[in-house]
Formats: C-alpha cells, structure tokens, sequence
C-alpha cells in the first residue's frame, strides 16, 4: 500500500490549520471523511502524526518532520504538468553531442551559442571525435548527434540520417618562411614541400579530395606526418613539418609562423555536415536539428 498525494495534502491543511473543522471547510470537505483519511495515513506511517485532545490539536514529533517532506512533495508534483510539456518540447534534456575539429572553426560556437541562449536547461555534453569514431558512436547508441565530414558509409544508411550543413573551399597552410612571392596563389609552386595530412581511415572522402588536388596538377605529394586533429596539423606546418589544405575556416585558428593562401589552381571544398539516428526520438535533439535547418 503507498500513500496518495491525496493522504498529503489533507495532511498538510490540518497540520497548518490545526483544526480538522477548518481544514475540512478549507478543502470543500465534511470533517468525518477528513478524519478518516488522517487515520488512514497514521496507519500507514505505523505512527501518530496529531496529539488530539477535546479542545485542541498538535502535531507530533513525526508531524513535524513529515510536513515540510509533505509540502515539497506536493510541490513536485504540481510541477510535473509543466515539467514533461518543457520535456516534450525539448526545452530541458540532455544532448550528447560529437563534432570533428574542423567544425570547432566554423558551424559549432554559432549553433551552441544560439542553442544555450533558446534552452539554457539542456545539459550539453560535447566530444570532439574523428568521423570514424562518431559514426560507431551513433551507432551504439553512444552520442545524439554528430558534425561531421561524409559520407555515411552504405551499411550505416538504413540507420544514421545525414544532413549537410556547408561547404568550405580549402587553403593552403604553409609556414611562413617558406611563402612565395611570386604564383603563390598556385598549389604546383608549392611541389617540392612535403604534405602534412590526416590518416584516410578518419575521413576517405576529405583525405582524397586533398590528395586528388595534386594529382590534377600531376603531383604526388611526400606524406610527412600524419595528426588526426586540425590543431595538430597546423602546429605541425609551424613548425616547417610541411604544407596542409584546410578548409577556409581554419584560416580563424591564428597561430604564429602559419600563412593561408587561396589557390587558384584547384577547385575543392569540404562538406561538413550533421548525422543522428533514425530512431532517436529525443525532443531535444529535434530541437537542436531545427536550430541547425536556420
């Protein structure tokens, strides 16, 4: 048997009134029910909640206590008419949320600004990872959402919907030092310096487009080094490790020794875009998702 919200706040008007005749006219009730129902809950409790005498009521020692617990619970569920509609309309919640690095640069601080600022109640739980690790993320379960570079690989599609979100030319990363002033706008002055690039495995696509940049211009870049995150890449061209092609945005990332160039000679850009699971119903990530469509 459990006590009823009902048993509460009948209790709570006789302990505040400490008269069963007030509290019964309070409550729109006759006294004997009322008294009924106080008996009851003393039952359930296994202790006396009033000292009753002929003239006049108290409150026992279990009386005290019970009333500020009888109050707050009263006033959690007075709250939850309101609490599962902000639910339902993804104003409160939780989003896990994953993004690659290029994204840090350009589409993620605007979305979460704007995001915090419209439901500042959502706990946000960020995870910078490769695309290849979201995707097994979003696949367990793991993460709501990801930015990130495609494609979704063919057996994820039936699971993970993809959504893009913009498109970035590269640039040319170089150290400053090393920085043509003449043709220095083409990628072929640039031949003989080796390439800084990430591993294919994190983004085919991406690590393709860089490498078919130079095989249109019929070079075969030296591979240097290798680093998963485009931090990393460009702390690596600082220190004359080689050349990179990044997106636009990570012009924003000023770091001593590096200069971006736009080329003339290609035409590439990368798609940055956002990917959840078909079956993920949250609110709060349909919430996010609309923000992202503005």
């Amino acid at each position: 048997m459990s006590i009823e919200t009902r048993q509460l706040r009948y209790f709570v008007a006789v302990a505040e009134e400490l008269h069963f005749g007030q509290a019964a006219q309070r409550l729109n009730m006759t006294q004997p029910p009322l008294s009924q129902a106080i008996q009851g809950l003393e039952q359930l409790l296994g202790v006396a909640l009033f000292h009753r005498t002929t003239r006049q009521i108290s409150l026992t020692a279990a009386g005290v206590a019970l009333l500020p617990e009888a109050k707050r619970l009263l006033q959690q569920v007075e709250s939850l008419p309101v609490l599962t509609q902000r639910a339902a309309a993804g104003e409160i919640g939780a989003l896990k949320l994953a993004f690659v690095s290029i994204a840090d640069y350009s589409v993620l601080p605007p979305s979460l600004r704007l995001f915090r600022e419209r439901h500042p109640q959502v706990n946000i739980e960020l995870h910078e990872a490769t695309t290849d690790v979201q995707l097994q993320a979003l696949e367990k379960g793991s993460i709501d959402v990801g930015l990130m570079i495609p494609p979704v690989p063919e057996h994820l599609r039936s699971l993970i919907d993809y959504r893009r979100l913009r498109l970035e030319p590269l640039m040319l990363a170089i150290a400053e030092h090393r920085r043509k002033r003449k043709a220095a706008n083409q990628l072929s002055s640039y031949k003989d310096l080796p390439l800084v690039l990430f591993p294919r495995k994190i983004a085919p696509a991406f690590h393709d487009c860089i490498l078919s940049c130079f095989q249109q211009q019929g070079l075969t870049p030296e591979i240097s080094q290798e680093a998963i995150q485009m931090q990393t890449i460009i702390a690596l061209v600082s220190a004359d490790m080689g050349i990179a092609l990044v997106p636009q945005s990570v012009s924003n990332l000023k770091r001593p020794g590096v200069y971006y160039q736009s080329l003339s000679d290609i035409d590439a850009s990368v798609e940055i875009g956002v990917a959840w699971r078909k079956d993920n119903s949250s609110p709060v990530l349909r919430a996010f998702l609309n923000l992202l469509e503005e």
